[in-house]
């Protein structure tokens, strides 16, 4: 076992003034030394306020009789759930980003801005999309961020595989702080990254690792990833299960409480799961890079690798399905490279929207959303996107 400690970056921040454009269409353990880092956020705190006790009802000391209360209940209701927004009444937009970023991963950010990843530049930016401004706070000589996730606190995590480390960005000081993966994982190609039900960070790395920081002990863990090469996108179901996509392994895999991940072959052969996500049931969406298609694995329960798979293919003459995300209600979005569009996937109807992108050949490799907005990373324009209402 190896020590390695977290290392605080007092990042400067790097502001960059931006426009808006809009273009519509219809196994190995390191402890870290916690007194030389920032205090790690508590991502376990599951503390619900509790409601004060009822008072007790006065009891009546008159003899006369009393009459008895009107019944004043209010009759139930019946609360619509939300819906999604029609096809119609959303827009595009994009919005720039410095030249030179190469944005490949968004997170909504918790005061009301977005999270991107500038890998080529070696910063974790941010962009208010009110006024279109971008900063850019630096991650580290060697920085290559690759994803970027928000956590309950609004701390940053980012899977950077430059540095071969997670990095959390603390917004409220842009204060950085590393830690690296344990001594002989090098190269580990840090991918995506997802929270567990109890608080800890699952991460992947494509050259054959997955792995886990406990942000309260900032220890972290290192496995060998089932067949070597692969892992990629990662997803946390509502009860906190985890699992992974293997995309040079053309499989799903399910991490245990143990820390152990078991193969769950999709019924394609070679099809390339790239990334997965997570609806509200827990069913695992997968996006099939090789094949073009999307997946769902359902799961025979929580965190089960036994369950049954349903499979569509996308729309068009040569899809390449990169990203996947599931919204608020239950809608999934994928990003095809093939076409250079994202599409809406309605799980009821099993049909297809599709949003052609405003870049030429855009890449968007990964989506994420806040309410009724998707966000993703234009990387090969330098300029990030988001489907929102129409304004």
């Amino acid at each position: 076992m190896s020590l390695r400690r977290p290392i605080v970056i007092g990042a400067v921040a790097l502001a960059f003034a931006g426009c808006t454009s809009s273009g519509e269409s219809a196994g190995t353990s390191v402890p870290t030394d916690p007194t030389t880092a920032t205090t790690a956020p508590d991502v376990t705190d599951t503390t619900v306020d509790e409601p004060p006790p009822s008072e007790a009802a006065p009891t009546s000391t008159s003899s006369e009789t009393s009459l008895p209360a009107p019944d004043t209940t209010s009759p139930p209701t019946t609360s619509t759930p939300p819906q999604p927004v029609a096809f119609d009444d959303l827009e595009t937009v994009e919005f720039p980003v410095p030249a030179g970023s190469r944005p490949h991963d968004v997170a909504p950010a918790a005061d009301g801005g977005v999270w991107y990843t500038a890998q080529r530049a070696g910063a974790l930016g941010h962009l208010d999309p009110v006024t279109g401004e971008t900063r850019h706070i630096p991650l580290g000589n060697g920085s290559a961020p690759h994803g970027v996730i928000v956590d309950e606190n609004g701390v940053a995590w980012v899977t950077d595989g430059g540095l071969d480390a997670i990095v959390s960005v603390d917004a409220t000081g842009d204060v950085v702080t590393v830690f690296p993966l344990p001594d002989g994982t090098d190269n580990a190609n840090l991918n995506t990254a997802a929270f567990a039900g109890d608080g800890r960070l699952w991460f992947t790395g494509q050259n054959g690792i997955y792995g886990v920081l406990d942000p309260a002990s900032q220890v972290v863990e290192v496995h060998e990833s089932p067949r070597g090469p692969g892992p990629y996108g990662i997803t946390a179901t509502p009860d906190g299960h985890i699992y992974y996509a293997s995309l040079a392994g053309s499989y799903v895999g399910a991490i245990d409480s143990e820390g152990e991940a078991t193969v769950i072959e999709p019924p394609t052969p070679e099809q390339g799961a790239r990334r997965v996500w997570s609806d509200s049931s827990g069913a695992i969406w997968v996006s099939e890079w090789n094949s073009g298609q999307l997946s769902r694995f359902t799961p025979t329960d929580g965190g089960s690798d036994a369950g049954d798979w349903s499979t569509w293919q996308l729309p068009g003459p040569a899809p390449a399905t990169y990203a996947v995300y599931v919204d608020h209600v239950d809608q999934v979005w994928v990003s095809d490279f093939g076409g250079n569009a994202l599409h809406r996937f309605d799980p009821a109807s099993e049909s297809f929207e599709t949003f052609p992108l405003p870049a030429d050949s855009a890449g968007v490799r990964q989506i994420l959303g806040r309410g009724d907005e998707i966000w993703g990373a234009q990387s090969a324009d330098d300029s990030l996107v988001v489907i929102r209402p129409r304004t």
